[in-house]
């Protein structure tokens, strides 16, 4: 990448971005993340990032300590999301011009440097007061492998590892925001994981450009905080009402009402940059694929020649909690700045 990130303010017309929340309220409700599936594909029950919230549970947003008893950090963490497009598969169609912008797609190809960049996917984060979203990178794509057909702990651990950079598929995240809730700030190591962590608000229509597959990041707690953040589990959900108002329910009972004032409404647009017409027809063709055998086999002989013990010995579990624990490495511990 020639730069590390672009910021954009204002980012949409005022009449686009309005309609952002018109695309969030027709959509309905929103799920949490963890709602999103087991990496089953391997056998093993944990959550699709475990790397991240075993990290955030011990250390928190700042890398020190976490004060928080685990039940409040899941549901601090356990935000709202929902996909509104994923290739040319597009949940809610008036997303079509957002995903295909054209100052986006020219900022995406002069930063990338990129000859052929290719909308992707595009998704909806909404937050409420007291919760935060812990530092960590997004899950990248390969050749053959995405979070489609892939437990995205592994796909993050090929990118970090190093080992699977010939098949990576580059990507850029664009992450827009609009309305007028406190905190949320986004928070990011653009200098790398070793450097310092800077923060950007989330002011209503601004936005920000950047390898979030890279870059470690994460979300300050949106305040004000209540004084008792409500229990969030997978089965609850984000309701829109009428008018302003959003109602959180777990099956038939409200635990909380919001209006959008009080609700940090993020999207994320996600392009892949490819440098030139060889690396996009390669891509098209499938004919250098990977695939989760060929992943494993990678790792096994890496982590062979540093006499761990053999993935094939070990519970899949084991073998998941191992992988993370050798390629990625959390930020140390550094005060944000502004």
């Amino acid at each position: 990448m020639t730069d590390s990130h672009c910021h954009f303010d204002p980012f949409l017309d005022p009449r686009d971005a309005e309609q952002m929340f018109r695309i969030a309220e027709s959509f309905g409700s929103f799920g949490t993340y963890a709602d999103e599936a087991t990496s089953d594909s391997l056998g093993e029950a944990l959550p699709q990032r475990f790397d991240v919230g075993q990290n955030y549970v011990v250390r928190g947003l700042d890398g020190t300590r976490n004060a928080d008893p685990p039940a409040l950090s899941a549901s601090r963490t356990n935000y709202f999301r929902e996909t509104y497009a994923y290739g040319t598969d597009l949940t809610i169609p008036s997303i079509g011009a957002f995903m295909s912008n054209n100052a986006l797609l020219a900022s995406a190809r002069h930063m990338g440097g990129s000859e052929y960049v290719v909308p992707a996917i595009v998704y909806a984060n909404l937050l409420i007061p007291g919760q935060e979203l812990a530092i960590h990178t997004d899950v990248p794509e390969f050749r053959g492998l995405s979070r489609l057909n892939a437990p995205q702990w592994l796909l993050v651990c090929m990118h970090h590892s190093g080992l699977f950079e010939a098949w990576r598929v580059p990507i850029l995240t664009c992450v827009s925001w609009f309305g007028n809730a406190d905190g949320g700030a986004f928070t990011f190591y653009p200098d790398g994981a070793d450097a310092q962590r800077q923060s950007v608000p989330a002011r209503h229509n601004t936005a920000v450009l950047l390898d979030t597959d890279s870059i470690f990041h994460g979300v300050e707690r949106v305040t004000p905080v209540a004084q008792n953040l409500p229990d969030i589990t997978r089965e609850t959900r984000l309701h829109f009402s009428k008018g302003e108002h959003w109602l959180l329910r777990h099956g038939e009972e409200v635990r909380a009402e919001y209006t959008w004032d009080d609700l940090r409404y993020s999207i994320s647009w996600k392009g892949y940059c490819f440098p030139d017409s060889d690396q996009h027809e390669l891509w098209l063709s499938g004919t250098d694929d990977l695939t989760i055998t060929d992943v494993l086999c990678r790792f096994e002989a890496d982590l062979s020649t540093q006499g761990s013990e053999p993935l094939s010995q070990m519970t899949p579990d084991e073998r998941a909690t191992a992988l993370v624990g050798h390629y990625i490495s959390f930020p140390a511990a550094l005060d944000a700045s502004a």
